[in-house]
C-alpha cells in the first residue's frame, strides 16, 4: 500500500547527507525553510540499524531529547516506515552509486566492442530501408577501429551525463528554453486549408496511379510518394517542424468537410482501451510493408490507401476526435514523432525549443505540472480525447525540488504544452517502443545476415509466414518486457512511493528521441537518393520518366548513419537524466533511477549499430 497523501516532510541534521525536502505522492513541492511547519524531523544518528531510527521521529512540538518508547510506538505505521526507509537509502547510496557508474561505463564499452569485435576487417554502414533498397543501396568502407571508438565513445559519454551533470538549474533552463511566436492569424487559416487540399490531392493520386499507371517501383508516383515522399520525407519534417499531418490527413479534412452524424450513431470511445488499437493498427501496417512485397506492388499499395482512408473516415465519424488520437495508427505514429520536434503550431502561435527537450516530463508522472492542468487532462482521458483537436494550454512549471532552483529559469518555463501529456499508460509505451523496434525489425530482415537467419529457420521446416511473425512479435516483446522490467528493478532499488508502472511510464517518452535517430539511419540516405524521382513524381504524376532520376550518393553520406543512431542516444539520455531530476529530490536517487533505464536504451542502440554495419539485402520469401 503507498502512504497517503499526507506530505512527509524531512529535515536532516547532516546538511552534508540530506536536504531539506518536501515528497507527497506523486508531487514535488518547493523546500519549506519555516521548520515548525515539519511533520516529522529526522535527527541522523550513526548507526544504520532502522530500529535505532525509530526515536528520531517526532512531532514538531516534542523534544527529541524526551522521547520515549511510547511516542515512538505511535508513529511507527506504514507512512512513517516508508518515509523513513526512504531516508536511510538515500544516506547509503553514496559509494554504491560510484561503484554502480564504473560498472556501467565498463559493461557498455566491453558490450559493445564484444558485439561490434565478431566482425573482422572493415564494417560496411549502408541504408536499410524496406521499400525501394536496391535503388538506395550505399556503402560506406569503416575501419573497425573506428566503429568501435565511436560507439564506445558515446556510451561511455552518455555514462558521464548521467553521473555528473548534477546542476538542477542547467537541466531547467535547458528543457524549458523556448519563445513563442504569433503569426498572421490569416495565414494560418489559409494555410491548413492550402494543406488540406494538397493531401487530398495526393491521396487521389497515389489510388489513381497506383492501379492504373506502371507497375514498375522505380517509376509508379504511387510507390515513389507513399515510401519516398510519407515514410522517409513527411516524417523527417514532422520531427523538425511539427505535426504537418494533421493538415495534410485526408480522412480528417474529409471528415471534418461532410456533415455530422447523428450522436445516436456515435459511440464514446472505452478510454480504458488506451492507444492498443493503434499499436495494433502499426502492427498491421509494418507487417504489410515488410511481408508482402508491397513496395514493388502499386496495385497492392493502391488497394491498401484506399481502404485505410475508408475505414478512416467511418472511424472518424463514429468515435469523432477519438478515432485520431487513439484508434489511427498513422495519426499516432506521427503525433509520437512530433514530439521531438524543436517547433510547436498551436492556434496560429509558434513554439520554438530545444529540439526533443519538449519530452521531458511529457508524461501522465510528471510532479511540474500544476493540479488544474492535471484535472484538464484528466478529463480528457476520460472521455477518450473526443474533445481534444490539436489544442494548448498553458502549463506552469513549480520550481525544481532543491536548493539550486532558479527562480529565472522555473518562470521561463510557463509554455505551450498540449493536452493530454504523449505518455499516459502503458498502452503509449507500447507504442513508443514500436517507434524502434520496427525499425529494427526493417533493418535486420533486410541484411544479409538477417536473411540468412531466416532461411535456416524456414530450411528446418518452418513456413516464412510464421518465421516473420515469430521474429517481429518476439522482437517487439523482448524490447517491451526489458523496458517494463527497467522499471520494476529502478523502483523496487529505489523503495520510492512512485510504482514501477510510474516510473515505466515517466521515462518512456525519451524512447522518442531514439527512434528519431534511428528512423534518420535507415532512411535519410533512402530519402536523398530518391528526392528527383519524388519531385517528377509530384509534379507530374501521369507523365513518368521514362528513365528516373536515382542520386548516387557520396559515400561519406553513410557515415552519418552512425552518427544519427548514437546522437538519439545521447539525447534520449539527456532526457531520462532531466525526467529524473523532476521527479526525485535526492540527487543520488535521481541517479540511481537511470540506471537500468540506460542500460536497456544501450542494448537497444548496441542493436542499431550492429545492424547498420551490415550490407544491405532484398529480405527472402517475400512478394
Amino acid at each position: 500500500m503507498r502512504p497517503s497523501n499526507d506530505q512527509i516532510r524531512i529535515r536532516a541534521s547532516t546538511p552534508d547527507l540530506c536536504e531539506l525536502k518536501d515528497v507527497s505522492e506523486n508531487q514535488l513541492i518547493a523546500p519549506i525553510t519555516d521548520t515548525s511547519d515539519y511533520r516529522y524531523v529526522f535527527q541522523c544518528p550513526s548507526s544504520n540499524n532502522i530500529n535505532s531510527w525509530l526515536p528520531c521521529i517526532s512531532d514538531p512540538s516534542t523534544d527529541l531529547g524526551q522521547l520515549d518508547s511510547s511516542s515512538n510506538q505511535d508513529h511507527t505505521d506504514e507512512t512513517h516506515t516508508i518515509a523513513l526507509r526512504q531516508y536511510i537509502d538515500i544516506s547509503r547510496v553514496g559509494h554504491s552509486t560510484l561503484v554502480c557508474f564504473r560498472s556501467y561505463l565498463i559493461v557498455g564499452l566491453i558490450s559493445i566492442i564484444s558485439l561490434i569485435g565478431m566482425f573482422s576487417g572493415e564494417t560496411a554502414a549502408s541504408n536499410a530501408a524496406v521499400g525501394l533498397s536496391e535503388a538506395s543501396e550505399n556503402a560506406l568502407s569503416i575501419p573497425r577501429w573506428l566503429y568501435v571508438a565511436t560507439g564506445g565513445a558515446a556510451i561511455g559519454a552518455s555514462a558521464l551525463l548521467a553521473g555528473f551533470i548534477t546542476d538542477r538549474r542547467l537541466l531547467n533552463r535547458i528543457h524549458t528554453y523556448g519563445s513563442t511566436l504569433s503569426s498572421w492569424h490569416p495565414l494560418y487559416h489559409w494555410g491548413r486549408h492550402f494543406g488540406a487540399a494538397i493531401g487530398i490531392l495526393l491521396a487521389t493520386i497515389i489510388i489513381v496511379r497506383g492501379l492504373t499507371g506502371p507497375q514498375i517501383p522505380t517509376v509508379n508516383a504511387a510507390i515513389i510518394i507513399v515510401f519516398a515522399g510519407f515514410r522517409a520525407g513527411i516524417t523527417i519534417v514532422i520531427y523538425a517542424f511539427g505535426n504537418v499531418w494533421t493538415v495534410l490527413n485526408p480522412a480528417r479534412s474529409i471528415t471534418t468537410a461532410i456533415p455530422t452524424i447523428p450522436r445516436s450513431i456515435q459511440i464514446p470511445y472505452p478510454s480504458r482501451f488506451g492507444r492498443w488499437p493503434a499499436l495494433c493498427g502499426l502492427f498491421g501496417l509494418i507487417w504489410i510493408e515488410t511481408t508482402t512485397g508491397i513496395t514493388a506492388r502499386p496495385t497492392l499499395l493502391a488497394l491498401v490507401i484506399f481502404g485505410y482512408l475508408l475505414v478512416s473516415i467511418i472511424g472518424a465519424m463514429i468515435f469523432q476526435e477519438a478515432w485520431f488520437r487513439n484508434i489511427d495508427p498513422v495519426s499516432v505514429f506521427f503525433r509520437f514523432y512530433s514530439r521531438a520536434a524543436p517547433l510547436k503550431w498551436t492556434n496560429g502561435q509558434l513554439r520554438v525549443s530545444i529540439p526533443a527537450m519538449t519530452l521531458v516530463g511529457n508524461s501522465r508522472v510528471d510532479p511540474t505540472v500544476t493540479n488544474e492542468t492535471q484535472h484538464v487532462s484528466s478529463e480528457t482521458i476520460a472521455d477518450g480525447g473526443a474533445n481534444q483537436v490539436d489544442t494548448a494550454e498553458t502549463t506552469t512549471h513549480s520550481q525544481s525540488q532543491s536548493e539550486y532552483t532558479d527562480s529565472a529559469a522555473s518562470s521561463s518555463s510557463e509554455c505551450l504544452r498540449e493536452s493530454p501529456p504523449l505518455i499516459e499508460d502503458r498502452s503509449d509505451v507500447a507504442v513508443a517502443i514500436m517507434l524502434v523496434w520496427e525499425l529494427t525489425f526493417s533493418g535486420f530482415v533486410t541484411t544479409t545476415q538477417g536473411g540468412a537467419i531466416i532461411r535456416t529457420i524456414v530450411a528446418g521446416g518452418i513456413p516464412p509466414v510464421i518465421t516473420y511473425l515469430s521474429l517481429f512479435i518476439g522482437g517487439f516483446i523482448t524490447f517491451y518486457a526489458a523496458f517494463v522490467l527497467a522499471g520494476r528493478i529502478a523502483s523496487n532499488r529505489l523503495l520510492t512511493t512512485w510504482s514501477a508502472d510510474d516510473l515505466t511510464v515517466a521515462f518512456a517518452p525519451s524512447l522518442i528521441a531514439i527512434a528519431v535517430g534511428y528512423h534518420l539511419a535507415h532512411y535519410v540516405g533512402f530519402f536523398l537518393s530518391l528526392s528527383p524521382s519524388l519531385f517528377d513524381a509530384v509534379v507530374s504524376p501521369f507523365a513518368p520518366p521514362s528513365n528516373p532520376i536515382i542520386l548516387t550518393l557520396p559515400a561519406w553520406i553513410s557515415a552519418f548513419n552512425i552518427v544519427f543512431v548514437l546522437v538519439g542516444h545521447l539525447i534520449a539520455i539527456w532526457v531520462a537524466h532531466s525526467t529524473a531530476y523532476q521527479l526525485f529530490p535526492s540527487r543520488l536517487q535521481a541517479i540511481r533511477s537511470q540506471y537500468p533505464f540506460i542500460f536497456v536504451m544501450m542494448g537497444y542502440t548496441i542493436v542499431s549499430l550492429w545492424l547498420i554495419s551490415l550490407p544491405t539485402a532484398t529480405p527472402p520469401f517475400v512478394g
